[in-house]
Order: structure tokens, then sequence, then C-alpha cells
């Protein structure tokens, strides 16, 4: 099954600490430091990636949408926000999707719309682990990160996550 990833653009450079200083410096230089190191991860990992934005921050000469180095750039059209679009593709993809924001009316929304959901300071963490392994030539088959701590002895009381938490962190083990 191939992943759509839907990232919450503005939510993830705030919560970023590296990308939020750049957006204080310039807004269209944040936007760009987060395609960049997206156009990056995606020559790792071959999934579908969207970034959506609100529109009322666009630079003129950007259209609505707009495809870099293989990145769905989506800027949000006159009368609607980033979090609606992101709604509404949430809503379309279903269980397709892995929606990238910690805004709580976004991933409560995408999560009942069948989308696994992860937290914008999580997939930064994971695409900076994942161009760490590919920087150092490890693959992830090789067991370099593996969460074998090397016994069987039980921790606590058995407790099964439900199904579609157990659907949202397999989705969110794939980055």
């Amino acid at each position: 099954m191939s992943l759509h990833i839907i990232i919450d653009g503005y939510n993830l450079i705030r919560q970023s600490p590296v990308l939020s200083r750049i957006e204080q410096e310039n807004l269209q230089a944040g936007r760009e430091a987060l395609v960049a190191s997206l156009v990056s991860y995606k020559r790792i990992k071959a999934h579908t990636i969207t970034v959506v934005f609100d529109g009322t921050d666009a630079p003129s000469y950007y259209s609505h949408r707009d495809r870099v180095g293989g990145i769905d750039v989506r800027f949000s059209g006159p009368g609607q926000t980033a979090d609606s679009v992101i709604r509404k593709m949430a809503a379309e993809k279903r269980e397709k999707a892995l929606v990238v924001s910690s805004d709580r009316g976004i991933t409560d929304f995408a999560q009942s719309a069948g989308a696994a959901i992860i937290a914008s300071r999580e997939f930064e963490d994971r695409m900076a682990q994942a161009m760490m392994m590919d920087a150092a030539g490890m693959a992830e088959e090789d067991g370099a990160f593996s969460p074998w701590s090397g016994t069987t002895k039980k921790k606590g009381p058995g407790h099964r996550l439900s199904k579609k938490q157990r659907k949202s962190r397999t989705k969110a083990e794939k980055l």
C-alpha cells in the first residue's frame, strides 16, 4: 500500500527549532527550507508527499498548486484555510494517508476519517533519522536501530492497542 504523507506546512515549521528560526528571518525562506528537506527525504523514502500552506501568505508568483522536486506544494485558495484542505485530503485518502500535524483539530478529524497521524516534531525526528541512516549507508533492514532489547521478560500488564492505533503505528514505522 502506497503511503500519502499530508503535511501541515506552517505547523511543522513552527514546531521545528531549526525551521522556525529560519522562518522568523524570512517566511519564504522557512517554506523553502521545509520543502528542501522534504525533497531530500523523498529521495530516501519514495512516499507521495503533499505539504499544505495557508494561501493568505502565499507569494504572488506561486499558483495554488506547485510541484518542487517531487513534492506537491499546495496553498489554500481564497476563503479556505490549510486546515480545511488537509481535512478534505484526509477524508479522500482515508487509510492511505498519514497526516503530519500537531494541531488537535486536524489530527482528531484525520483519525476519525481513518488516516494515520503523527506529531510534527516526531515526523521531523524520523526524517532526520532516515537522512542520517542514508548518509551513513545503513539500511533499516540491517537492524541498526532495532527495538529488540534482548529479553522476553514481561514488564507489566499486557495491553494491546486498538486496531486503529496499531494501523497508525504501522504507517508511522514506514517513515
